[in-house]
């Protein structure tokens, strides 16, 4: 026996159907969202990363772009490619700066600094990150540059064909007539590494004079004077021996001219070699050694 059901009515069937196409406009909106989401963030500015790093990094696309901006706009104070200006410091100076942080820098550079003759520069914020890029790369320290090659064959070479142990110490181990260098890469320029190692020092620095002495006694000894004044000389001789003789003692001080750093690897190395010696000597960075936070006491 079938039973006979109720008719619908009309006004159900519309309320049906107007749930379905606000059910369906709904799907559509949230179907674009999820769509456009990304190209709206792919449209946004870069944020800073954390530690108010350079949100563009230090590529050298942005280092060129930032040479050509600091060129174009910044040379009415500062010199040319970072060079001591009328009006502004070198900013690629070997010296110590008080804003060494890329948030620091873009600040400085960004809205000036109160008290001094650094104006805001009125670039656009991304611009100003590329000269940011472009001063820290003036800045930067081997170990904070990348220097190819291979670490183990520049080791090699550093402690035998190269001989620079034999002056030369890195933490604990080698030679001591030479400066120490456990933190040369955290201190100097991949330019000035290289440099020590193909071309003659113009000056030779205090403390690493080469001398040769003549006792009064007769005796003849070379090495480096260490303190030297018109009462007395030290002298750390060949074999790491530190002596100290009143002027007195001495019947001859002959100095050298030219330090005893040889700079002639570019003949007694291959480029290959040479390559690995720097890469080697650029990862030589003490850890932990952070400076002082960046302070406003002067000029980036």
């Amino acid at each position: 026996m079938l039973t006979r059901l109720a008719p619908v009515p009309a006004s159900a069937f519309r309320m049906l159907g107007i749930r379905m196409r606000l059910r369906a406009t709904k799907t559509k909106w949230i179907a674009a969202a999820l769509l456009l989401a990304p190209i709206a963030a792919s449209a946004q500015p870069p944020k800073p990363a954390p530690g108010n790093t350079n949100p563009l990094g230090h590529s050298e696309q942005a280092i060129e772009q930032g040479r050509e901006i600091f060129n174009h706009n910044c040379t009415v104070c500062h010199g040319l490619n970072g060079a001591a200006g009328d009006r502004g410091p070198a900013l690629g100076a070997g010296r110590d700066y008080s804003r060494r942080k890329d948030q620091a820098i873009f600040d400085a550079v960004q809205s000036g600094i109160p008290g001094t003759n650094m104006p805001p520069s009125g670039l656009l914020p991304m611009d100003v990150w590329k000269v940011v890029a472009y001063i820290r790369s003036l800045r930067a320290t081997a170990s904070e540059a990348f220097a190819p090659g291979d670490l183990a064959q520049g080791a090699k070479i550093f402690w035998s064909k190269g001989r620079c142990s034999e002056c030369h110490m890195i933490r604990g181990r080698g030679g001591i007539l030479g400066p120490d260098l456990s933190n040369i890469g955290g201190e100097q320029p991949l330019s000035v590494l290289r440099d020590s190692l193909t071309k003659a020092k113009p000056q030779i620095p205090r403390g690493y004079q080469p001398v040769e002495v003549v006792t009064a006694d007769g005796r003849r000894l070379s090495g480096i004077a260490k303190n030297d004044n018109n009462f007395s000389l030290q002298l750390l001789d060949n074999q790491g021996r530190l002596e100290l003789f009143t002027r007195d003692e001495l019947r001859e001080v002959a100095y050298g001219r030219r330090s005893l750093m040889p700079n002639d690897f570019e003949t007694t190395l291959t480029s290959a070699e040479l390559q690995d010696l720097l890469a080697f000597l650029s990862r030589q960075a003490i850890q932990g050694s952070e400076r002082p936070e960046d302070s406003d006491e002067e000029q980036p």
